[in-house]
């Protein structure tokens, strides 16, 4: 084959790296943001009981200490991009690295709600911060033909966090026999619950200080010779750099800073492709996956399972994640972004469905809940299957779109603004499944798989597939 086809193909399509685990482990440190993002969503779902008790206060009170890191989540998407920007992805991870460890420590140690809901928005901001960066940096460091896998890795290290934090949760609470409020050296359970978040928090600097800037960042700084050196490293020793800088460079040329009136065109306030990224974000959370995150345990216990057996399908919930995203991280490169969005969304319908129809037999008030054995069976299962499907579609779909799927010009701050909607959707399921719950867990669960059922028409008609396309395709 002669050389002129291949050099009409993009650089980076054609790349493979030299070094494939130099490549996985600039992903995996890129991705202990969310590690960090997955852990601090869940560790306090260990902790619920406690503080209500330690503080003395309701259920609506409680709800919003616990969703008041989705606030600052918000605050943080919104504004890391432009930070991004003008400082690089290294120095914003390492800032995200400063918050949670101070959210860690202050959480653990609060002398009020008020406190507590302080440390918890802090800790927030780290994670928006961390939910940008991560997606934009691993898909501008990842050649085309290992994107898709890579950026699985921010969805993967999030459910690893979930999980790890219900292991944390049940050792603890093992230690303190039983007791979320025991004392173990000195402090009550769920204060160690909170403040062990610190070590993660901490390895997530330290890793950033050892992973390459972003080229694309090095090049915008004219910081060439970096530039070239990390594209020889991710995407192999036979790319044309020359080439590889000069089709950065030319892509960038036609960019300007992007800010949020960048993003802003049309009838509806956004441009098209703004707001599919926004939907993408909160169909995501409006079929109300953080809520078997978040109040599982309690969940659980609300419908008659007594409290130890409660931690333990707390933890087996996230093991299910871990292998839905497993299987994402296996076919999301093979079939493509749509068809698994799509396999999710049906799978996710159902599953909800049939939750719904299980909870609308609960019986009794107060601690005196229960469901017939039948619908038990059946909620435990729905519940699983759900998160399954969940994972093993829009749980990592929706990360590798959003960092692929804006052209370059407006990539960062679109990310931003697609991020922040998700964050604040997070925060309106958080802060109204209690509520709803009260007033009808089977209600609750009928209004999530409608919006799951909802989500299959916007993936046929509005999401673009974006499999095999380099960055400097998108348009």
């Amino acid at each position: 084959m002669t050389s002129t086809p291949q050099a009409q193909m993009p650089e980076g399509r054609k790349a493979r790296p030299e070094h494939l685990s130099h490549v996985i482990f600039i992903a995996a440190a890129a991705a202990m943001g969310g590690f960090l993002f997955g852990y601090d969503s869940a560790v306090i779902n260990g902790a619920v009981v406690a503080i209500r008790d330690r503080f003395d206060v309701g259920s609506e009170a409680l709800a919003q200490v616990i969703a008041a890191a989705l606030i600052g989540c918000a605050i943080g998407a919104a504004t890391a991009g432009r930070i991004a920007d003008r400082i690089g992805r290294i120095r914003v991870m390492q800032i995200a690295s400063v918050l949670f460890t101070a959210s860690a420590l202050g959480s653990a140690l609060p002398f009020a709600l008020w406190d507590l809901a302080m440390w918890r928005v802090i800790g927030g901001i780290a994670i928006g911060m961390a939910s940008v960066i991560a997606p934009a940096y691993i898909a501008e460091v990842s050649p085309s033909a290992y994107r898709g896998r890579l950026a699985s890795f921010q969805q993967a290290a999030i459910v690893t966090g979930i999980a790890i934090s219900q292991l944390v949760n049940w050792g603890v609470l093992n230690l303190a026999d039983g007791d979320q409020r025991g004392k173990v050296g000195g402090l009550e359970a769920w204060q160690w619950m909170l403040g062990i978040m610190v070590i993660p928090a901490v390895l997530y600097g330290l890793l950033s200080f050892v992973i390459p800037e972003s080229p694309r960042y090095l090049i915008s700084a004219g910081r060439y010779d970096q530039a070239r050196k990390v594209l020889r490293d991710v995407e192999g020793k036979d790319v044309n750099l020359d080439t590889r800088v000069a089709e950065i460079e030319q892509n960038m040329r036609h960019e300007v800073q992007p800010s949020f009136k960048d993003l802003l065109g049309g009838r509806f306030l956004f441009l098209p492709i703004v707001w599919i990224g926004i939907g993408l974000s909160v169909f995501q959370q409006l079929v109300g996956i953080n809520v078997i995150f978040y109040y599982s345990s309690s969940l659980w216990q609300s419908v008659g399972i007594n409290p130890e057996s409660s931690f333990f399908y707390a933890f087996e919930t996230s093991i299910v994640n871990i292998i839905g995203t497993v299987i994402a991280m296996v076919l999301v490169d093979r079939i493509g972004r749509k068809p698994l969005a799509l396999i999710g969304s049906v799978g996710m319908a159902i599953s909800l469905a049939l939750a719904a129809w299980a909870f609308s037999y609960k019986t009794g008030v107060g601690d005196q809940v229960s469901l017939p054995s039948l619908q038990g069976t059946v909620a435990i299962l729905a519940a699983n299957s759900f998160v399954l499907f969940f994972a093993l579609s829009w749980g990592v779909v929706v990360w590798v779109l959003l960092g692929e799927m804006f052209p370059g010009k407006i990539r960062a701050a679109a990310l931003g603004v697609a991020a922040s909607a998700q964050w604040l959707a997070n925060w309106l399921i958080t802060v109204t499944f209690p509520t709803l719950s009260d007033w009808n867990l089977s209600g609750a669960y009928v209004i999530y798989t409608v919006f799951a059922v909802l989500s299959i028409p916007f993936i046929l008609k509005w999401v673009p597939e974006t499999k095999g396309k380099a960055l400097e395709e998108m348009g």
